[in-house]
């Protein structure tokens, strides 16, 4: 497997997405809700073998989304949840912790509407810079929806 760090380190380097359709919203989840991320999670995640939280109860998922500097940020459409992004801000960065869509979502135009508006959130945090990392594993459009954002490569790595 080939995991992929990108990073921006100036909130001018983000570029903009298509505007969202009338029946999309894009909304951050206050307060933070242990259920919708973990349903998201697994919806998002799962065709992609995310397995890190598969185990986590609803304590240890209200303890994550509880921690000071941890956001969701979901994308509505007509009602139902069809993405979300996770922010974790720690030590003056930003790490883009989890992003994606639902599979009945996907190839819509709402990647880059969901990571625009995320990426957005973070940069008002102020800090040193926005980091993600992806892998071989996830979808065939993520990286690249993530570098037409603005995001740049800084280190990969094999595992």
């Amino acid at each position: 497997m080939i995991v992929w760090y990108l990073e921006m380190t100036s909130p001018g380097e983000l570029q903009a997405a298509r505007e969202p359709g009338a029946d999309v919203e894009i909304a951050r989840v206050q307060p933070p809700s242990p259920e919708l991320s973990r349903r998201l999670y697994e919806q998002v995640g799962g065709p992609y073998a995310w397995t890190d939280r598969l185990g986590w109860g609803e304590r240890e998922w209200a303890a994550h989304l509880g921690r000071d500097g941890v956001e969701t940020l979901v994308a509505w459409v007509g009602g139902d949840p069809a993405g979300y992004a996770e922010l974790v801000t720690a030590d003056g960065d930003v790490e883009l912790t989890s992003f994606g869509l639902g599979e009945a979502f996907i190839g819509r135009g709402l990647g880059g509407t969901l990571l625009h508006a995320a990426v957005r959130r973070a940069w008002e945090q102020a800090p040193g810079r926005v980091w993600l990392h992806t892998c071989s594993l996830d979808s065939p459009g993520a990286r690249p929806n993530y570098e037409k954002r603005g995001f740049r490569l800084y280190e990969t790595r094999t595992v």
